[in-house]
């Protein structure tokens, strides 16, 4: 990388920022908003092409690993058919019919280059999705679904697209090898996932250090997915099973490390998709000058069929696989048909079809048609099916009220079981001192007990949406809005200390930090 390529990156990243911070204060898709910007500015600013390496080998691996870290496994679990359907079956369902439409359309495109675009375009980024689908509160169940559609669904369609590809530059394609192939590579990437998985989770047992172990943790996602590649396995697989492992793992870490993981992976998600989502839209120029040969309303009309039957095609494989599992299985419950459609409808696609086009080799016959059929339907995918995911969720009133009532109950009923045992813990604590407790042990005891009965009353409080009767505050609210109020008082006194230097900045930075710990639990 030069120094022009080194600059134009960091303009990108600078202006990728601000304008997912406007989306933010606005309440806007971020991922959406970028791509449409990235379209404005593409044809006034210079080419930045888009390196597959850089994608794959740069962002893919931390994405997927925050992403399978934030998941959880026993909800995976829970959902293991649809997610297999969708990842596997749907993908090469995708690839098939992309690659007949393709070719029916371009008959001077080989067969294999058109099965080659059906991969590229088959396997759909939830990003935006499960970040409308949060918002709007979509159901805990739909949401894994997709989650783990988007973790799995990259093994298949790299491995079909390595296939088609081989087929397309001459390479001898036997249907036994690629099936053992994406058997091996499979099989391989969840080896060495757990084998990694293994070797970091003993690491982490015997270190203490918080900031020593999230180190490490930025650096495991690129060591799964080069491990796995090396041993052309799947990388992908490889880094989603490490981060399901050690997310299932984290409550064996300290409080430390997991407070600082949370921060750490929100910003690198919030940096990485910010830049991935701007570069997409900033592909138009290049992207268009490839095919200039052909009219406009020759080209919209390509981009349009296999934009249709991309969606079509998930529409079509959804309901059955929703529903035809089931009547199979007696007293399984089906779902409702709203949430098939929205499950159908979130198929929008990201950087890893665009990045797996870019790399397409240059000797491939019809390779810019290819990159400019994968560019409309992952742009198509993004603006009209992710524009309208939101009215679509509304208007089909699907919604997480009652899931969301249910874990609140849980909750409360959690903390109850851990204030009962913690008030055994302090009475077997008090029990092994000598003599009675003088007067002030018994302000500490008094002190620990109320605290521990404030976050119990808390959680019952949010069953009631955080008011008492009449309207009125509850004690734990009142109680926070004082104490933040007194939080705020008492910093302005440590910063005007720091400005009369009475109070040296170093102390100032450990007393706001035991400020913003308390502030932090306030907030939860």
């Amino acid at each position: 990388m030069n120094a022009t390529t080194g600059l134009q990156l960091l303009l990108v990243a600078g202006g990728a920022v601000a304008v997912a911070a406007v989306a933010r204060r606005r309440g806007w898709p971020a991922p959406l908003l970028l791509v449409a910007a990235g379209l404005i500015v593409s044809p006034v600013v210079p080419a930045i092409p888009l390196d597959p390496e850089l994608v794959l080998f740069v962002f893919l691996p931390p994405l997927l690993y925050s992403a399978a870290l934030d998941s959880s496994y026993l909800r995976l679990r829970d959902v293991w058919r649809p997610v297999a359907l969708l990842s596997v079956g749907l993908v090469l369902v995708t690839t098939a019919a992309v690659g007949m439409a393709v070719h029916l359309l371009l008959p001077e495109l080989p067969l294999a280059a058109a099965f080659a675009l059906g991969a590229i375009v088959a396997p759909p980024d939830a990003v935006a999705a499960v970040a409308v689908g949060r918002r709007l509160g979509l159901p805990r169940r739909t949401l894994t679904i997709l989650i783990g559609e988007s973790l799995f669904n990259d093994a298949t369609a790299l491995t079909a697209y390595r296939v088609a590809i081989g087929a397309a530059t001459g390479a001898t394609v036997d249907l036994a090898m690629a099936a053992g192939e994406f058997v091996y590579a499979t099989v391989a990437g969840v080896g060495i996932g757990l084998a990694l998985a293994l070797a970091f989770a003993w690491v982490f047992r015997h270190t203490r250090d918080s900031l020593v172990e999230n180190t490490l943790m930025l650096l495991i996602p690129f060591a799964a997915y080069l491990a796995a590649e090396s041993a052309h396995a799947s990388g992908v697989i490889s880094v989603v099973i490490v981060g399901l492992y050690l997310g299932n793992q984290m409550h064996l870490r300290g409080f430390g490390s997991r407070l600082v993981s949370a921060s750490v992976w929100k910003v690198t998600d919030f940096f990485l998709e910010t830049i991935v989502f701007a570069l997409i839209g900033l592909q138009l120029v290049t992207v268009v000058r490839g095919v200039n040969a052909y009219g406009a309303i020759e080209l919209a009309l390509y981009a349009g069929a296999v934009f249709l039957v991309t969606v079509l095609v998930r529409f079509a494989w959804m309901f059955p696989a929703a529903y035809v599992p089931r009547l199979l299985r007696r007293g399984d419950d089906r779902p409702a048909p709203a949430q098939v459609v929205i499950v159908s409808w979130a198929g929008m696609r990201g950087v890893v079809s665009l990045a797996a086009a870019f790399s397409i080799p240059d000797d491939v016959p019809g390779r810019p048609m290819l990159l400019f059929l994968t560019f409309t339907t992952v742009i198509g995918t993004l603006l009209v099916q992710g524009l309208s995911f939101p009215a679509l969720i509304r208007r089909l009133r699907v919604s997480s009220e009652e899931e969301r009532y249910q874990d609140l109950l849980a909750e409360a009923s959690a903390q109850q079981a851990a204030l009962t045992a913690g008030l055994e813990a302090l009475d077997r604590a008090m029990e092994t001192e000598d003599g009675e407790p003088d007067e002030i042990q018994k302000q500490v005891i008094d002190q620990l007990k109320e605290k521990s009965w404030r976050r119990s009353l808390t959680a019952w409080e949010r069953l009631g949406g955080g008011t008492a009767q009449g309207g009125a505050e509850t004690p734990s609210a009142l109680y926070r809005r004082l104490r933040r109020d007194m939080l705020r008082a008492e910093r302005e006194v440590f910063v005007r200390l720091r400005d009369e230097r009475s109070l040296d900045d170093e102390v100032l930075r450990e007393v706001m930090a035991q400020l913003d710990f308390e502030e932090a639990i306030l907030e939860r």
